[in-house]
């Protein structure tokens, strides 16, 4: 049987024709084939989410860290832990500046409010409010919910295999960043 080819930019063929990056000696037409699809589909799926993304980000008016700031919150909502603004620094690797100017305009947009620590009277915490939580869910977390409807269609072996498949995966690109930029930290 013929496996259709996917359009993609992820074709060893088209990408790396002299072999530079992957030598190919020894790998199977299938393998080779299925290898891409592999690829392919894991470009397609970036590509969803960066429209699922876009269309949230449009619909709350918020931009990808506001949207980061606002998942952080409602997962501390979701388990009662109290979040600072050096918690959201720390967790967004942004400056407190940048900080403070973002929980400035989440804030005046009835994203989130301040609150006094409930421990520390020298530190404020962060919650999400109640109308962003409900937005946040209606705009991603019913795209979240279809990813964990097809993991739970799989087998335990199944999803053994993709774990590990993303697992080293996400391993091996880090550790090609770190080689590509050694300064990285």
């Amino acid at each position: 049987m013929a496996v259709e080819r996917l359009p993609t930019t992820y074709g060893l063929v088209e990408s790396d024709p002299e072999q530079l990056l992957i030598d190919r000696r020894g790998i199977s037409p299938s393998d080779l084939a299925q290898i891409e699809r592999i690829m392919a589909e894991m470009g397609r799926m970036r590509q969803v989410e960066r429209k699922i993304m876009r269309s949230s980000q449009r619909y709350m008016q918020l931009n990808e860290t506001d949207m980061r700031a606002l998942r952080q919150l409602i997962a501390a909502k979701n388990v009662g832990r109290v979040t600072t603004p050096t918690d959201l620094r720390a967790y967004l690797g942004i400056s407190s500046a940048s900080v403070t100017k973002m929980i400035d305009r989440l804030e005046a947009n009835g994203h989130v409010r301040r609150s006094q620590h409930p421990t520390d009277r020298r530190s404020q915490c962060i919650e999400v409010t109640e109308q962003a939580h409900l937005a946040a869910r209606e705009q991603m977390g019913r795209h979240h919910a279809k990813r964990f409807e097809v993991a739970y269609s799989l087998t335990p072996e199944e999803r053994e295999v993709v774990i590990r498949f993303l697992a080293e995966t996400s391993d091996a690109l880090d550790s090609s960043l770190e080689q590509s930029n050694p300064t990285r930290s």
